[in-house]
């Protein structure tokens, strides 16, 4: 796996993975108090995010399961001192289908952050992960 950085300006930078995906990201702030993309530390969260979601789904799939979404929604804390490592992750995950057997979203997820997900287990050597789910059936309800 191989990625690549430029400097472009201020605390601005290209990130480009080694398919060739572009990224901006710093933390230069503009006029209008907003960033030119998230900073490395956001992207670190937003990746860990990725990881377990995709993990989820496909193990879901796998199981048969009827998902239409997934969404995971982070917050974290960081050490005050530098390197300012990540403490405190909490996962929020709202996984969408019809019918989906809740027992089997709560074991995709575990899976997925205690057994396939590279990068929470990368952060877990600084971080305590804790995560929880909902389940939201879009199956069509028969009223009475």
């Amino acid at each position: 796996m191989k990625a690549r950085i430029k400097w472009v300006e201020d605390r601005t930078f290209i990130g480009e993975s080694g398919s060739g995906h572009k990224v901006v990201l710093g933390t230069a702030y503009r006029p209008d108090g907003r960033t030119p993309g998230p900073s490395p530390m956001e992207l670190v969260l937003i990746g860990t995010g990725g990881c377990s979601a995709f993990d989820v789904v496909h193990i879901l799939e796998k199981a048969r399961e009827a998902i239409e979404d997934c969404i995971v929604e982070i917050d974290a804390e960081r050490a005050e001192q530098d390197p300012k490592v990540f403490t405190r992750i909490h996962m929020h995950f709202v996984v969408k289908g019809r019918g989906l057997a809740a027992n089997k979203v709560e074991r995709a997820i575990s899976l997925s952050i205690e057994k396939y997900c590279s990068a929470s287990a990368i952060l877990a050597k600084t971080a305590t992960i804790t995560h929880d789910f909902v389940v939201v059936d879009t199956a069509p309800t028969t009223e009475p």
